[in-house]
């Protein structure tokens, strides 16, 4: 058996996992070892080493071996941070499943007695619940995970439309990628528009694709917002709540709206 059989043996006695793919080529003596999670991987020409198998084969498998090892651990990063960029919050009702439809549990976490805060894998056109299955698979742990929605969350546009009724203002986010409703996370961004509010602020997120923040002037005014926030929830194409909030030091706390006025429609499109 020739010395490139040998390590070629060696190495891959060692290498083994149940995570990793190795394959030899013959022709050219390399052996690869391949992350089947990444897809990346290490190459090792075994030609040009079968000489030093003779004079130092536990010196020269240890180094081998390392070197394979602190390959695939860096290709690995990589994956997880390439992952963590596209990872963002999603709101969700309180009633909303805590498992997918095979059994798998969804990673999520309590945000107010109407809502829970899902996360999700950015996909480009559409995303996918991460369960926990699906974060042991990248290799993400809980606190990772969540912060880096928290991060991610307040790169999005808040680009906004507004509009008056009775002396009260509402502002409108309807970017339609998915995450309108996660823009109510972006603590900044609400304390901004704080800032602009003369009146009570109030927030609203009836389905997915909406957040409308509102500068409560009067007692019309919560009237309004229930009637939009109605609306919206009965339209959306995933509804969340259609219970508006007060916004004040930093929380949220619902508010149960009598609404007594008839419905504005000029405010209720999207």
């Amino acid at each position: 058996m020739s010395n490139t059989i040998k390590l070629k043996k060696a190495l891959e006695q060692k290498l083994s996992n149940p995570e990793r793919e190795i394959t030899y080529m013959r022709e050219e003596e390399t052996l690869r070892v391949q992350d089947t999670q990444t897809g990346k991987g290490v190459s090792l020409s075994l030609g040009g080493l079968s000489a030093k198998w003779d004079k130092e084969k536990d010196q020269l498998l240890e180094e081998l071996v390392y070197y394979v090892e602190e390959g695939l651990k860096a290709a690995r990063l990589s994956a997880d941070e390439e992952s963590l960029s596209r990872i963002f919050p999603v709101i969700r009702s309180a009633s909303f499943p805590a498992e997918t439809p095979e059994g798998e549990k969804l990673f999520y976490q309590e945000h107010t007695a109407e809502t829970r805060i899902y996360y999700a894998l950015d996909l480009g056109k559409t995303y996918k619940l991460l369960t926990n299955h699906k974060m042991r698979e990248l290799n993400l742990e809980e606190s990772q995970v969540v912060d880096a929605a928290r991060f991610n969350v307040k790169r999005l546009s808040t680009d906004y439309k507004q509009d008056q009724v009775a002396g009260n203002t509402f502002f409108f986010l309807n970017h339609n990628d998915g995450y309108d409703a996660s823009r109510i996370l972006n603590i900044s961004f609400l304390e901004d528009m704080k800032k602009r509010i003369s009146g009570e602020m109030a927030v609203a997120v009836p389905h997915q694709d909406v957040l409308i923040l509102a500068d409560i002037q009067n007692k019309q005014g919560y009237d309004i917002l229930a009637q939009m926030a109605m609306q919206f929830f009965m339209n959306g194409r995933v509804p969340v709540t259609a219970l508006p909030f007060i916004y004040e030091n930093k929380e949220l706390e619902p508010v149960f709206i009598l609404a007594k006025n008839k419905p504005v429609e000029d405010e209720t499109n999207e």
